[in-house]
Order: structure tokens, then sequence, then C-alpha cells
């Protein structure tokens, strides 16, 4: 059978499923590592920031080398190095030093995830066909059904083998980059836009006002994103008291599931909808959204707020990247590398600074509360972008 365009978008989207594997089914794991080796949540903080850290270097240093090596040969790499680090999680932190080890499979798991996150969107790009900005959206929001499904299966399985065996969970989850690897290994790969002396920009991307702009409003969409996303499972458990499996599925599942929803709708109406006056509109909903789980006194209702967290955070991801396109049209993979490496600083800065008030305050709900400063500031650059340029 022939392979199309068609075929490299699915693929896209597996590849967007491995990134949410990485991203999401250690934070479900928090509260074990900090239960079973004694890990305080300053330490589990910094797990994530180191996560993500790595995966602003790839960023950094991926469109350098994707030049070099090409696109294919990069997507195999990214998916071999995730297996390694998620099949690790089984034996290394029992072999050597528990967060050492832990470290160590989240590094792995980060180099991989940083190199998908530069090159799958601009492989979307590249495919022919219409529509490209509810394409981009499309593929975003398999990241919220990958974790949505991380999270459910997940859960099945700790209810039906226990928390105890958790260390196989990762392993069967390596399945996952493994199928992936092998449909890599055939699509048809297209020519990225930018990367070539005929689609190049006469004006570096690093002149131009609205790329800076669109890099910070990256920032603040990765760590409005995370900041709730990568603790709501903990959050639920310890500061709501509510069991591990009511946590996960009423905390990280239905932020994931609003957020997939979210990008669903951008993907089947994008077209007819203003990106900036949607992000502003966003911006707003997760101000709301970070007041309700930080405030209310009533748990069911601060898990709600998770839902509406993720409902509006689901547009700012791929409507950065869509702005990106328009109005730094030709970029390229640099463009791309930095947009994503712009939000993974946010992805670091994010829960970190949650983890950190956290731990000073003693209420996860402090932390929670202080990350508004992120859809806050998100607001505020889209409008100075708004005065810039129209898309």
């Amino acid at each position: 059978m022939k392979l199309t365009a068609k075929h490299t978008i699915y693929s896209c989207y597996m590849g967007y499923v491995t990134q949410a594997v990485v991203n999401n089914l250690p934070p479900l794991l928090f509260l074990t590592f900090h239960n079973q080796f004694g890990i305080s949540l300053d330490r589990i903080s910094l797990l994530i920031t180191v996560n993500f850290f790595i995966q602003i270097l790839v960023d950094f240093l991926s469109p350098g080398i994707i030049k070099k090596t090409g696109y294919r040969k990069a997507a195999l790499c990214s998916f071999l190095v995730t297996i390694i680090g998620l099949t690790g999680f089984y034996y290394l932190p029992f072999v050597i030093s528990p967060y050492l080890g832990i470290l160590i499979c989240m590094a792995f798991n980060a180099v991989g995830g940083g190199i998908l996150e530069v090159i799958v969107s601009p492989m979307v790009e590249a495919c022919p066909g219409q529509n490209k900005e509810a394409r981009m959206s499309m593929l975003h929001s398999f990241y919220c059904w990958g974790h949505m499904g991380v999270v459910i299966l997940s859960t099945v399985f700790f209810t039906t083998a226990g928390i105890g065996n958790w260390r196989v969970l990762p392993a069967l989850w390596a399945l996952v980059p493994a199928g992936t690897f092998f449909l890599f290994t055939r699509v048809p790969i297209y020519s990225i836009p930018g990367d070539d002396e005929e689609t190049r920009p006469s004006v570096s991307i690093f002149r131009q006002k609205s790329f800076w702009i669109i890099f910070f409003i990256m920032i603040c969409a990765g760590a409005s994103e995370q900041a709730v996303s990568q603790w709501s499972s903990m959050f639920a458990e310890d500061g709501l008291k509510v069991s591990k499996t009511v946590g996960d599925l009423l905390g990280p599942c239905s932020f994931a599931f609003f957020m997939g929803l979210s990008r669903l709708l951008y993907g089947l109406k994008g077209e007819k909808l203003n990106i900036i006056r949607s992000l502003k509109a966003t911006s707003l909903l997760c101000v709301a959204g970070y007041l309700l789980t930080s405030l209310s006194p009533i748990p069911l209702l601060s898990l709600a707020g998770c839902a509406v967290c993720g409902f509006s955070v689901g547009l700012m991801w791929p409507g950065s990247f869509s702005l990106g396109a328009l109005m730094c049209r030709g970029g390229g993979t640099l463009m791309y590398g930095m947009f994503a490496l712009a939000g993974d600083v946010g992805c670091s800065a994010g829960p970190g600074l949650v983890g950190i008030i956290s731990q000073i305050s003693g209420k996860m709900t402090v932390g929670i509360f202080t990350a508004m400063v992120f859809p806050v500031l998100l607001l505020i650059l889209v409008s100075v972008l708004r005065s810039q340029k129209q898309p």
C-alpha cells in the first residue's frame, strides 16, 4: 500500500500521544514516589524542572542537528530514547538511588519529548492540504487524548494490579513509542517551508517584533497549561483528600478531556475564529479557572476549576503556533524549535513555581493561586500583539 500525507499526519498524531505519555505519566506517580521513597515536594518539583529544562536544551539544539540528519532519523531517535526512559522506571530506581534513577528515566524521556516537540508541528504544517490552522489544532488535541488515555488506562492498571506494581506500568506504555517508531520508518516526509533558500524569509525572524511577542506568549501558554496539569493528581489526592482513583479521573483526566475538547472544536471551526480574540477570551477563562481551583472551599468545585483550566488552555499552544505561521511566514524548523523552547520554559516555570510556593506555604492551593500570573501576562502580551499586526 502506498503511504500518503494522510498517513504522515496520523503518525504525527501518534507522536503527540507519545509526548503525552512522557509528560503526564510521571505526575500520576508523584505521591507514590513521595510515600515509597520519601522524596519531598521540592525535590519532586525539581524533577519537573529538570524534565522541561532538558526539553528546552533539546529544543535549542535540535534545529541545527535536524538540518543535517533529516526529520525521519530525528523522529526515530526520539522514539528510541523514549523507550529507554520508560522501560528504565522498572529497574533503575531499585538498583541505584531511587531519586537518581527516576531522574535518569525522566531525562531520557525529556530528550525524546523535546525532539518530538520540534519536529511534529512543522511536519504536519508541511503536508499538502487546506485549513492548516485547524489541522494544527487537531494535532495538538491528540496530546490531550493521549493524556486522557494515560490517566484512564493507568487508573485501570492501578485498580486491577495495585499501586504496588506501578513499575510495570511505564514499561507497558513504552509500547506506544515502539509502535510509532515503525510507522515513521515508512511514511513520506515533506519539505519544511523556510528550510531551503527558496522559502526562507528575507528578514530574520529574530528581527521581527511579532516573533518575540509570540515567543513570550508561548512561555505563558506552557506555564498556564502545566502549572495545573502537572500537579492536579497530587492536588486532588493530598490537598482535597480524595482517593487516587477519584483524584486521577476528576483531576488530570477532566483537565485533559476539556483541553482536548477545546482543541477539537478549534480544529473543526478554526477557520471561522479570530485567533487573537480567542486567545484573549481563553486567557480570561483561565484566570477564572485558577481562582475556582485555588479558592473554592468545596473539593468538587476545585476539581471543576481544573476542568475549566483545561478548556481554557487548549487553544493557547496551537493558537500560538498558528500565529507564528501567519505572522512569521517561512520561519521553518528554527521558528518551530524556538517556539517549542519557549513553551518548555513555561512548562518548567509554571509547575516549578507551584511546587516552590506550595512547599513554602504548606498549601498547594496557594501555589496554584500564585501561578495565575501566567494567564494574566498572556492576556497582556496578546493585547500588545494585536496592536502590532492583525492576522
